[in-house]
């Protein structure tokens, strides 16, 4: 997978056309991306068969849809935490310091550290 910096803007709020954007190439990467093609050769000549309207369509709604999912894990999470009103005060102590509007997000992400230790401490239980 490649990234590139967005082109910069002209003052009539249109990209530069003359300037290429810089691709950073991520050898590891590529080789998992070979690898695919290697595996999935019918895959990889519908890809090549799609049109380039088709094609950055396909792109578009990958990012929809994982915008989607992270939405959905963003409100189950909330969910959670509004169900139970001790931990909802617990939370609410830890983030009364933080400016409202940044609250939510600082309560999701101390949730989810707190998920991910949990998850990785059960982890290494069950491996003794």
């Amino acid at each position: 997978m490649s990234k590139s910096k967005s082109p910069p803007a002209l003052p009539n709020g249109t990209a530069s056309t003359t300037e290429q954007p810089n691709y950073r190439n991520n050898p590891e990467v590529d080789a998992k991306i070979d690898a695919y093609i290697r595996e999935n050769g019918k895959f990889w000549a519908y890809v090549q068969g799609l049109s380039k309207e088709r094609l950055e369509r396909m792109v578009v709604l990958h990012e929809v849809q994982k915008i989607d999912r992270q939405q959905r894990m963003r409100d189950g999470v909330m969910k959670q935490i509004n169900r139970n009103p001790e931990l909802k005060q617990a939370y609410d102590v830890l983030v009364k310091n933080v400016p409202e509007d940044q609250r939510e997000n600082v309560m999701l992400q101390i949730a989810n550290q707190a998920r991910r230790t949990i998850a990785r401490s059960q982890g290494v239980a069950q491996a003794q």
